[in-house]
């Protein structure tokens, strides 16, 4: 997927990369040693063959000169400290890290190197499978995703901090940051800034009820699970990864705006009955949320095909209409 995030490198620079990670012996000769694998939206990643065949990925964070959202700033640390937490305190499959680099000697960006995973993309796949399969799958990422969820925070907030005793204020912050992130590019919403704006202000005290910090993913979607054979075998891109309040999580999307997929089979794994009527109003302040940085990622992505956007932008609607907001 096209972003002007993507900080491609010639293979000279690949080269040094594989060089510095592997020692020079493993560096591929020749052509058709690396390609590039399409599916992400913010950082470039590379499948590359070694000398000796084994197959590795590189992930590149975006170039310096390019203009991310608020919270996307140092995403490449954030996954590192994520990848090391989920190891740790968990059995979730996640890639192991090879080698990390944050010096920006040979690249002006972070990067690391991680083993390829030879299995399929659930995003990719999951149209095809049988409904029974799909729903199988979509329990499997349900148990996993509260298993990530169970490892306990001492603060809301970044995992890096600075943490917050108040789930509230991380929140209103976090979604204070994107509405200017689309201020500062005049993005259009299709209403006023101010008339999101007071919709957070007048939900926000539910917020108040979040009082235990946990492990959020965020961003934990079928195009993020890699599986086979019926199984989970890895959970990969951790970079918006922080401490905050589980309902957040995109398996619980679906339980209000229902363009994002049914959550059935995920809440069955996850172990989740229905939401209560301050987890109804929690979960439709996320997908108000997560809509929006869905539109106004676009401007920041350099995106041409308007397609995004346009989908974004009805359910920016349909969000806005759960709290009795339909006109502009």
């Amino acid at each position: 997927m096209e972003s002007i995030t993507k900080n491609r490198q010639p293979p000279a620079v690949l080269r040094a990369m594989i060089e510095r990670a592997y020692g020079p012996e493993r560096v591929p000769h020749g052509e058709g040693w690396a390609r590039e694998l399409g599916h992400g939206w913010f950082n470039v990643a590379y499948r590359i063959r070694l000398r000796d065949g084994a197959e590795v990925v590189l992930k590149i964070a975006p170039p310096p000169g390019v203009e991310v959202l608020t919270y996307e700033r140092g995403a490449m640390g954030i996954e590192l400290a994520a990848l090391e937490l989920i190891r740790e305190h968990t059995g979730v499959p996640v890639p192991a890290v090879d080698f990390a680099d944050r010096g920006h000697e040979l690249c002006d960006a972070d990067y690391f190197f991680m083993p390829f995973i030879d299995a399929d993309n659930l995003g990719v796949i999951e149209d095809r499978l049988p409904a029974a399969e799909r729903d199988a799958y979509h329990e499997r990422l349900g148990a996993a995703n509260r298993e990530l969820n169970s490892v306990r925070g001492t603060a809301f907030g970044p995992l890096a901090g600075p943490g917050d005793a108040s789930w509230r204020r991380v929140f209103t912050g976090m979604f204070e940051d994107v509405l200017a992130d689309g201020e500062r590019r005049a993005v259009d919403l299709g209403r006023p800034y101010a008339t999101v704006r007071a919709v957070l202000t007048e939900y926000a005290p539910a917020l108040d009820a979040v009082v235990e910090p946990r492990l959020v993913e965020w961003d934990l979607w079928g195009g993020n699970v890699m599986v086979r054979e019926g199984r989970i075998v890895c959970v990969i891109d951790h970079e918006r990864a922080f401490w905050g309040d589980p309902l957040i999580e995109a398996g619980f999307t679906g339980t209000q705006l229902p363009a994002f997929g049914d959550s059935t089979a995920f809440l069955r794994g996850y172990g989740h009955g229905p939401l209560t009527e301050n987890e109804t109003w929690r979960r439709r302040l996320y997908c108000l949320y997560l809509v929006l940085v869905m539109v106004i990622e676009t401007d920041y992505r350099g995106h041409t095909d308007t397609r995004q956007y346009d989908w974004a932008r009805e359910r920016l609607t349909e969000a806005m209409a759960l709290f009795g907001r339909t006109g502009p």
